[in-house]
């Protein structure tokens, strides 16, 4: 995105070498890579839409799919905000962004959580990373979605950012020769590895063989009991001695259990995405006797947590999840916190019917289980047939994010298309090997599609119009004869014409010509691609709807870009010709004249504020003392008898004020 060649970043992708390769290229794969810079758009408005959404209510205003994290308004929702605006119909064409401001603001309250997706820290939001339970201080959510959760928590609401750039992590590391990575937790997402990357998956065996126990899952049928069972079992432990490492998806599941703890006086460790300057230090003695630690996902991710003398003997360090995670690779990588380099160990997950992962998307096969065993308060299921139906909702989620990342990679490859034509176009302008070529095919492109665009508007052309367009673009005075048959000769003048005018440009400017084309065509090359992935997100969110139509998005989608594309192109030739062929060298007499008219102007102006130029020259003047320098309260050199300050130290003071305006 620079201009300079130096200052150019990115090299040669020749090869890369991912750590935790599946956090990176599947995990973080559901969003794309995005450089954005703020807009001047004002964010008072979001206050406004925040105050009418908090008075909104759930299932009666609006719809929510948690699934999708998506929310729709209803009509009871639409008349609210209409009434609450005074206005008319919210679906008008004025008030289009209005409407997704509400939209973001609804998700905001109804399925962004704090402590859980995102912290306020500082006064400022910042989004905690759903696989790592780590903050990530400077990343916003894009589109007005941070803003609307600044509104929410009441602090301070930074501007809009516009996209400057955008690639996936598929197409980003598909760019690279060779590409190659490592983790512990691969072999579940090996089609996927597969499928987009071409990477095969090699399992590496243990160097000690694995003697960790895993325990089958706990299920309860609430969280309250959940809970207590996770509590009782700690406790358990440590009456023994026992490490314990209690890992959470949460930063609130954290501070939930951390309370019931200090109730029962059960010293123990936090860590999450609030006090993760301590992570190491907690870490380090996990695995000593009597740790309990509470945990996020963050955890000493890929450290060896050490055994305590005579923990081997107790069981070694005990893994306990409090609920299953979207992802079983996550929940692997929970588990493989114990049982390192042969150590013993021992891993249970605990499962509620009011968790996430089972109220989305688990099976309703053992809700009925349980209503059948008449199960009481307090009791649970343990077997290996819930352990695997818990899998099983886990592998739905999986293929579903899976689904996800492939939607978002097969629309990003027809950007992918135009981002490598831009920015291949944007390196051969920078690097000025081929400019004159450029230039020429773009002041020939320009002229085609002209003619291409006048041939084919009417069966009788306005030549008045054509010669209109001309001598905007190419600054040149040109008539067409009126007889067609002499049309080719009048094209062979023009161009004649044009390249005379060319020729007279790069005199103009000497030396400076290619630096002159360079300038312009980076910065229309630059402006002009804004403009179009913006367009192009606009234009992402409308296709969905001609499903409706029995058409296909994707297809939709793709005819509509490749025009949008080339309309785009078309407009940065015509704009560097134009620029190039109107731009003028001033010479340096004529900027000093330039400057000294636009000076008197400025003093005419403001004469009454800064007074005439004499006033200006003796503001100018260093101030100067008839008389020896004196404290403000000494007495008055001139034997009036009053303190200095009262005397002539006015006069110099107001003197002294003066200057440092002056300055």
């Amino acid at each position: 995105m620079k201009s300079p060649e130096e200052q150019l970043a990115q090299k040669e992708l020749n090869f890369a070498i991912v750590d935790e390769v599946d956090s990176i290229l599947i995990d973080e794969a559901r969003t794309p890579l995005i450089i954005s810079g703020p807009t001047e758009r004002v964010t008072d408005h979001y206050y406004e839409v925040n105050t009418i959404v908090k008075d909104l209510v759930p299932h009666t205003h609006y719809t929510l799919d948690e699934k999708n994290k998506t929310a729709q308004l209803n009509d009871d929702g639409i008349n609210a905000i209409e009434k609450a605006m005074g206005i008319d119909n919210i679906f008008d064409i004025k008030y289009v962004d209005m409407l997704h401001h509400f939209n973001n603001s609804i998700k905001a309250h109804a399925l962004y959580n704090k402590d859980v997706d995102y912290v306020v820290k500082d006064g400022e939001v910042i989004i905690v990373d759903e696989f790592t339970g780590r903050m990530q201080p400077g990343r916003r959510y894009a589109d007005g979605m941070h803003q609307a959760l600044e509104a929410k928590e009441g602090v301070n609401i930074e501007s809009e950012n516009q996209t400057l750039a955008s690639i996936t992590f598929q197409n980003f590391f598909r760019m690279y020769d060779k590409l190659s990575g490592m983790t512990g937790t691969a072999m579940t997402e090996a089609q996927e590895f597969q499928s987009i990357y071409n990477l095969e998956v090699a399992v590496i065996p243990t160097n000690m063989i694995m003697v960790r126990k895993d325990n089958p899952d706990v299920i309860y049928r609430t969280v309250k009991e959940k809970f207590d069972a996770i509590v009782d079992e700690i406790e358990d432990m440590n009456k023994i001695g026992r490490p314990v490492l209690v890992g959470t998806s949460s930063i609130e599941k954290t501070e939930i259990i951390s309370s019931v703890l200090n109730k029962r006086k059960i010293k123990h460790e936090v860590l999450n995405a609030k006090n993760h300057e301590r992570e190491a230090d907690i870490i380090k003695d996990a695995g000593q006797k009597g740790a309990i630690t509470i945990a996020t996902n963050m955890a000493g991710r890929g450290t060896d947590i050490k055994l305590g003398e005579g923990i081997a003997d107790l069981g070694g360090l005990h893994i306990l999840g409090t609920d299953r995670h979207e992802s079983r690779r996550i929940d692997n990588q929970l588990r493989g916190r114990a049982g390192r380099q042969g150590d013993p160990g021992s891993s249970r997950f605990y499962v509620s019917l009011e968790d996430d992962l089972m109220r989305i998307f688990g099976s309703e096969k053992i809700s009925s289980i349980m209503e059948k065993l008449g199960m009481k308060e307090g009791e649970s299921i343990q077997h290996p047939i819930i352990s695997k139906s818990i899998e099983g909702a886990q592998k739905k989620v999986e293929g579903f994010h899976f689904e996800i990342r492939k939607h978002l990679l097969d629309y990003d490859n027809v950007m992918n298309q135009q981002r490598n034509v831009v920015y291949s176009l944007r390196k051969d302008v920078i690097a000025g090997d081929a400019n004159e070529q450029i230039i020429q095919e773009t002041i020939d492109g320009v002229i085609d599609n002209m003619v291409e665009v006048f041939i084919n508007a009417t069966e009788k052309p306005d030549f008045a119009e054509f010669e209109n367009e001309i001598e905007q673009i190419f600054d040149i005075e040109f008539k067409f004869n009126e007889d067609r048959k002499e049309l080719q000769n009048d094209l062979k003048t023009l161009n004649e014409l044009v390249n005379k005018k060319l020729e007279e440009k790069r005199d103009q400017f000497g030396g400076y010509f290619a630096e002159v084309v360079r300038f312009l065509y980076i910065n229309i090359l630059d402006t002009k691609w804004k403009e179009n992935l913006h367009q192009m997100d606009y234009l992402r969110d409308s296709v969905g709807l001609r499903g409706y139509g029995q058409k296909d998005p994707l297809n939709e989608y793709k005819r509509e870009a490749y025009n949008l594309f080339l309309e785009m192109l078309n407009k940065v030739n015509s704009d560097v010709v134009k620029f190039l062929f109107h731009v003028q060298v001033q010479e340096e007499s004529d900027v000093e004249q330039a400057s000294k008219r636009e000076k008197v102007q400025t003093t005419e102006e403001h004469k009454d504020i800064f007074g005439d130029d004499q006033q200006q020259e003796a503001k100018k003047k260093p101030v100067t003392r008839n008389m020896p320098k004196v404290g403000r309260n000494d007495p008055c050199p001139c034997g009036s008898g009053k303190k200095f300050k009262k005397c002539h130290g006015v006069q110099e003071e107001a003197s002294a004020t003066e200057e440092e305006i002056e300055v």
